[in-house]
């Protein structure tokens, strides 16, 4: 089991700590409500340096993330991140990941922590064009800062002026009195704020600094299971539930990170796909009856026949009910359709809505 650099820190604080895709991680300090309700409110700090880095450098490293990416990343400036995949070639999905373009020819691709090795393989087999690849996964940790508080909490660790930074933007400056962090204004949790890139020797003291410059606006640490439930919330895909190397991108929503201006793994056979329509969609649901769905629940219809599966779910603490996320064959993906959970054999009534399930 590896450990990141705060390890020691969350244990001294009281986390529970549970195996997560190889690393020892805080599930939760306080509880999963409370610190939920900390990050929609106020501001929290994740640990999330579990997650892979690689860097991808030379004058055809756009040519490579073109290749195994399904959206755009030639419209990226230097300062600007991009949600993407990366499709395999039966369909499916390798994992999703963020682009930073980082310099002109240099790139920094952020990668689920499950899928570190697997993703590093992949791309490395379609790296015929000579691009200098190196994985700092080990060397970097992340802390995701998060809240409507995150700007104003974080503001005196830095001269950049933290307001300025857009949505899916990033700087490279001094922050907490340490060079070259990577200040991205992105996250996971439909909340604002940003994560801060910093070497593993420097996480502690940015973390410290972090939790003083915070305390008078009541910054918290916060675990995985509230960035499961506020992640959730938004309806944002997580890897490994809702996508996988099964599920195609159009089936999933993600459509409009699958772009067709550009060839890329199995763009054809995807791009079909499009025009003949997905039998099966990714959707939100509520639950109407009283019940919490999980991961691989059967999705039935009024009669008991199985139309789909359950891929994520949870008591939304934000929204005070239950929530999930499924796929269900296409005729029941439309809003207000009513479907069913098998939870315990009962069919307990739910109905699809519009994502995200929580508006600001």
């Amino acid at each position: 089991m590896k450990n990141t650099a705060l390890t020691h820190v969350h244990e001294s604080l009281g986390a529970k700590m549970v195996p997560f895709a190889g690393y020892n991680m805080p599930v939760q300090y306080e509880g999963v409500n409370a610190e939920h309700e900390t990050v929609r409110n106020g501001v929290g700090v994740f640990d999330v340096s579990h997650m892979g880095e690689f860097l991808l450098t030379g004058e055809n490293a756009l040519a490579l993330i073109q290749k195994v990416t399904s959206n755009d990343a030639s419209v990226l400036e230097i300062g600007k991140a991009q949600y993407s995949c990366l499709p395999n070639n039966d369909g499916g999905i390798v994992d999703d990941l963020i682009i930073y373009k980082m310099k002109e020819n240099q790139y920094l691709l952020v990668v689920n922590a499950s899928n570190i090795e697997k993703d590093w393989n992949w791309i490395s087999s379609h790296n015929d064009l000579g691009v200098e690849m190196r994985d700092l996964s080990e060397e970097y940790s992340l802390l995701a800062i998060q809240g409507p508080k995150a700007v104003e909490a974080m503001q005196s660790l830095t001269s950049v002026n933290l307001s300025e930074i857009k949505y899916y933007h990033f700087e490279v400056g001094t922050f907490a009195g340490i060079e070259n962090v990577i200040i991205s204004a992105t996250g996971y949790t439909g909340s604002g704020g940003f994560e801060i890139y910093c070497k593993n020797e420097e996480v502690e003291h940015v973390w410290n600094q972090v939790f003083e410059a915070g305390k008078s606006f009541g910054i918290k640490p916060v675990g995985l299971a509230a960035r499961d439930t506020l992640r959730l919330e938004m309806g944002f895909c997580l890897y490994g539930n809702d996508i996988n190397d099964m599920t195609s991108p159009l089936e999933a929503g993600l459509g409009w990170i699958t772009k067709f201006t550009k060839e890329f793994t199995n763009s054809e056979n995807l791009k079909k796909q499009k025009e003949a329509g997905v039998s099966r969609k990714l959707v939100g649901f509520e639950m109407v009856e009283r019940g919490i769905p999980r991961h691989d629940y059967e999705i039935v219809d009024a009669d008991g026949n199985n139309i789909g599966i359950v891929t994520s779910g949870t008591q939304a603490p934000s929204l005070g009910k239950a929530i999930g996320m499924g796929y269900v064959k296409t005729e029941f993906s439309t809003a207000d359709s009513e479907i069913f959970i098998l939870i315990r054999d009962k069919k307990i009534a739910a109905k699809v809505v519009k994502m995200p399930f929580y508006k600001k």
